[in-house]
């Protein structure tokens, strides 16, 4: 994948009624975005002072920027996402995380000394399989572009204001000054592939600013020449090659280019830019290298101003809107005019149980959610990272990578059930390019075939290892990414997209299993040795989730080799692998569901992984009413409600799919108190992306359900919600559902169907509480 693709393209009891109106066929459901009388602004009364608490992001999926709002000199802090150290070419060397050297009984050793001793410690383990890492590099800021606007008042009046429009996905400025109104407003355009700006005041002739750009390396040169800055550089690191080009246009006043590598503008009317970024990144193994990005930063770049700012703002807004747009959230909410948003987070919770700025919030939240994973995964470039896009760093937390025991399987949680199925195809895309490299692994470390990959990954194919102890070996991760392409397909029914995409990639992660799984010498059960629940504990064999997670991927290997017709022994090995599979699931001695084999659980244990819970979400194993599900609940109370910020968003969906809203209400709501910041960023700490669409995923699993073949409206409704409506959530089985309720219960749910086939509603209001029908493509079956 170049990275230039990015910047150059970049009911009635008795039955359901059915009308004519037609229904979308795609996964959006009915045609056109859905309007909803809720302010979906960020807003505030100040310029942000710190990039991770204050400022906001605008994002086109390859790139990023956080916009300031300072007076005297605005700070757009810009991301590519491929700007990448590490990898092929990187000083330090790079093994992609395989043995340097043959270790050919080491696995073995490591296994025979678990059935013996049942336990190894950590640090043993990474001893025997682990190896410091190598050129792993971490995602690189891609620097700054600054704005110096002469005589702009030092501190803001009474009339500053600074926004993030979630509708529009326009950042915006306003502020008077001497007489005059100024306004300045960014976005980031996905079918354009820029970030545009555009400064203006009500006064002719207000205008005047320079515009320069700056770095935290010293590896760029920066070169101005008429309308136009070219930014130039190789990261020192690896020699990648990335450019940046700013033009700008004016009307009035006269525009200069300096020596300097800046542009200024003078005494114009309005002024406004565009601004493209790439490298020459591919993921292409084993080089991962492309074309020079010059000639395509230079054509998008030109091709976008040629277009002019209205065109754009249009075209970008239109695009953004054709995926925002087809959900809204009602819960009855409004909040006061005159509460910023950062004083709205700030007063949560202070007010009355059922307070309509409390719910304001949480609706704000939720869509905020849904914007993120917009402007940071569109089709051209890599998935959502740790942070999304956005890093203004060049040693970031976690390199803002991929972490893969959980982090970036997250990200995509809401991706299908929020409406934004399109979001996916950079994560399809990535865990496709896994493979190659994923496969030397397999070969290398186990002897086995498909593919794998550990603990975390980078743009550079990294499936080894490295040697923290707790967080190093990992294999099921290949597995676990598996996940989300079936469920892409479970929401869409497409046999093409299963057939082309999903199914060789679930296939080959499953022949590794087939391959690796060992026979407890305990029970005769086959189970995954070692294994090692993140990220506490010792290692075992037969972990539960490791168990709960093959579990899964075979299962649904299964089930799509049977839909595709694929060899009957091939599907034989499967059957009788799942028959003597340890499924991962036992209650333990004070009730609780077991999170390693043996029953080690100390029910002091308050750690942020609850890993043992895999099975409840987001798999589908264990079911509301079963002993598991009772056994969980049990678990998760031991747990307690404490955690970091993707930890708490994780037990939002736990209680969720035990059908206690109040109880995933109240972790929305301690995630909002104690792990959100005044942008709204999720904090672990420090920010991590994942608790935003964690908890946006478990908001829609309040409201809808139906990882169980079954379209279960509100199966967690919170107390605190007693009337609402929300319109174009997404079920499995091609269906698009609205639902209305009031003091609690359902009083109309709409499913739009775009698949002809047999669906089941389950519901209060249906006689019976339950009905199945045959849903109809292109028509909407009511219910009331």
């Amino acid at each position: 994948m170049q990275s230039a693709l990015g910047a150059g393209a970049a009911l009635a009891l008795g039955g359901p009624a059915v009308d004519g109106q037609a229904a979308d066929q795609g996964p959006g459901g009915p045609q056109g975005s859905i309007e909803s009388s809720d302010d979906l602004r960020l807003w505030y009364r100040t310029p942000a002072a710190d990039w991770e608490r204050e400022a906001l992001p605008i994002g086109s999926g390859a790139l990023g920027a956080m916009v300031f709002g300072t007076l005297a000199s605005e700070r757009l802090q810009l991301n590519e996402k491929t700007l990448w150290t590490g990898g092929p070419g990187a000083k330090d060397g790079y093994d992609f995380g395989n043995w340097r050297a043959p270790r050919p009984d080491a696995l073995d050793a490591v296994q025979r000394d678990l059935d013996e001793h049942g336990r190894l410690a950590p640090d043993a383990v990474a001893a025997r399989l682990g190896q410091a890492r190598r050129g792993y590099g971490a995602h690189q800021t891609l620097g700054d572009l600054h704005i110096d606007v002469p005589g702009a008042p030092d501190a803001p009046d009474a009339s500053y204001r600074r926004a993030l429009d979630l509708r529009e996905a326009v950042a915006d400025v306003t502020y008077t000054h001497q007489g005059a109104r100024h306004t300045r407003e960014f976005f980031a355009s996905h079918p354009d592939g820029v970030i545009v700006g555009r400064l203006a005041a009500d006064r002719p002739g207000a205008v005047t600013c320079t515009l320069r750009y700056t770095s935290p390396r010293a590896d760029f040169t920066a070169e101005a020449e008429r309308d136009r800055v070219t930014v130039r550089g190789e990261l020192a690191d690896n020699g990648l090659k990335f450019e940046a080009q700013l033009r700008v246009t004016q009307q009035g006043g006269t525009l200069v280019a300096n020596g300097d590598g800046t542009l200024t503008v003078s005494g114009a009317d309005h002024v406004w830019f565009v601004l493209a970024a790439a490298t020459d990144y591919a993921d292409t193994y084993p080089d991962y290298r492309g074309d020079d990005p010059h000639p395509a930063v230079t054509r998008t770049v030109d091709e976008a101003l040629a277009r002019g700012q209205a065109e754009l703002r249009e075209r970008h807004v239109r695009d953004h809107q054709a995926l925002f747009g087809r959900v809204a959230l009602d819960l009855r909410h409004q909040a006061p005019p005159d509460l910023s948003t950062d004083q709205l987070l700030k007063a949560y919770g202070g007010g009355a149980p059922t307070s309509a700025a409390d719910r304001a919030l949480e609706v704000l939240f939720f869509q905020y959610g849904r914007y993120l994973l917009i402007a940071s995964s569109r089709p051209g470039s890599l998935p959502a990272n740790l942070q999304g896009v956005w890093n203004h760093s060049t040693a970031p937390p976690w390199s803002a990578d991929y972490h893969v025991n959980i982090n970036l399987q997250m990200n995509y949680w809401p991706a299908e059930a929020a409406n934004l199925a399109e979001t996916t195809a950079p994560y399809d895309r990535f865990v496709e390019a896994l493979r190659a490299p994923g496969r030397r692994t397999a070969r290398e470390m186990f002897g086995s075939p498909g593919w794998v990959v550990h603990n975390e990954t980078n743009p550079y194919g990294f499936t080894g290892v490295h040697d923290w102890s707790t967080a190093f070996w990992f294999p099921e991760a290949a597995a676990w990414l598996t996940s989300q392409l079936y469920e892409h397909y479970r929401f869409s029914g497409s046999t093409r997209y299963l057939r082309h995409t999903a199914y060789p990639v679930l296939k080959e992660a499953a022949e590794f299993w087939l391959d690796q799984l060992r026979t407890d010498p305990r029970d005769g059960t086959l189970v995954v040795t070692p294994s090692y629940s993140p990220e506490h504990g010792d290692f075992t064999a037969g972990a539960a989730m490791s168990q709960q997670i093959v579990r899964e991927l075979l299962t649904n290997t299964l089930e799509a080799a049977r839909v595709l017709g694929d060899a009957p022994s091939f599907r034989i090995r499967l059957e009788k692998s799942l028959d003597r599979l340890d499924p991962g699931l036992r209650v333990g001695s004070w009730g609780q569901l077991q999170e390693w084999k043996a029953d080690l659980d100390d029910p002091g244990d308050d750690h942020r992984h609850v890993s043992h819970l895999y099975a409840l979400h987001p798999g589908r194993h264990i079911e509301p009413g079963s002993k598991w599900a009772e056994a969980a609940k049990v678990s998760l109370n031991a747990r307690g409600d404490g955690g970091t910020g993707w930890s708490k968003a994780w037990k939002i969906n736990f209680w969720a799919r035990l059908r206690d809203g109040d109880h995933a209400h109240r972790m929305l709501g301690e995630q909002l108190k104690s792990s959100t910041l005044p942008n709204l960023w999720d904090t672990h700490p420090p920010f991590q992306i994942d608790g935003n669409f964690g908890a946006t995923s478990g908001v829609v699993e309040m409201l809808l359900q139906s990882q169980h073949d079954v379209i279960e409206v509100l199966p967690a409704l919170p107390a605190d919600w007693p009337d609402g409506s929300v319109r174009g959530l997404r079920a499995r089985g091609g269906a698009t559902v609205d639902i209305d309720w009031a003091d609690g219960r359902a009083t109309r749910v709409v499913v739009h169907a775009s698949r002809t086939r047999e669906l089941t509603v389950r519901c209060a209001l249906l006689a019976g509480g339950e009905r199945t029908f045959k849903a109809v493509a292109g028509r909407r079956h009511v219910f009331r």
